[in-house]
């Protein structure tokens, strides 16, 4: 077994998740050998909109670092909260949410996960998304 040590991660290449979003990759089990956490960046254009998804066994914390970001939650999306530059945001385990982003300017977020991939247990809800369409 190897022995953990230290490292400086640089933001990586974009990909698309499940979710609808363009990341930059992060801090992952990739790229730092972690095992419980992974941190991206997300970048929401004016007027986005993710799939409606949850992630299995797995808490999301969200920082927003410009921009704002809303977020449609619940088990049939019942509630929402709008979270600015500088406030974060909780999801919890299995909870079923929907990413938009209302405003005329873009919203980067910080995204971090219980896990070691930001791609992990998601499971998507293409039976709620037509909710708030």
């Amino acid at each position: 077994m190897s022995t953990p040590m230290c490292r400086v991660i640089r933001s990586g290449d974009p990909y698309q998740g499940q979710q609808g979003f363009t990341y930059l990759a992060g801090l992952t089990g990739a790229t730092a050998g972690s095992r419980g956490i992974c941190m991206t960046m997300v970048v929401l254009p004016a007027g986005a909109r993710a799939k409606t998804h949850y992630h299995r066994a797995i808490e999301t914390a969200v920082y927003v670092v410009e921009g704002e970001a809303g977020m449609h939650w619940g088990e049939r999306l019942e509630h929402y909260v709008t979270a600015r530059a500088g406030e974060y945001v909780y999801i919890p385990p299995d909870m079923p949410h929907l990413v938009v982003n209302p405003s005329a300017a873009d919203c980067r977020a910080i995204v971090a996960h219980s896990s070691a991939s930001d791609q992990d247990g998601i499971v998507m809800r293409p039976d709620l998304d037509l909710i708030h369409g």
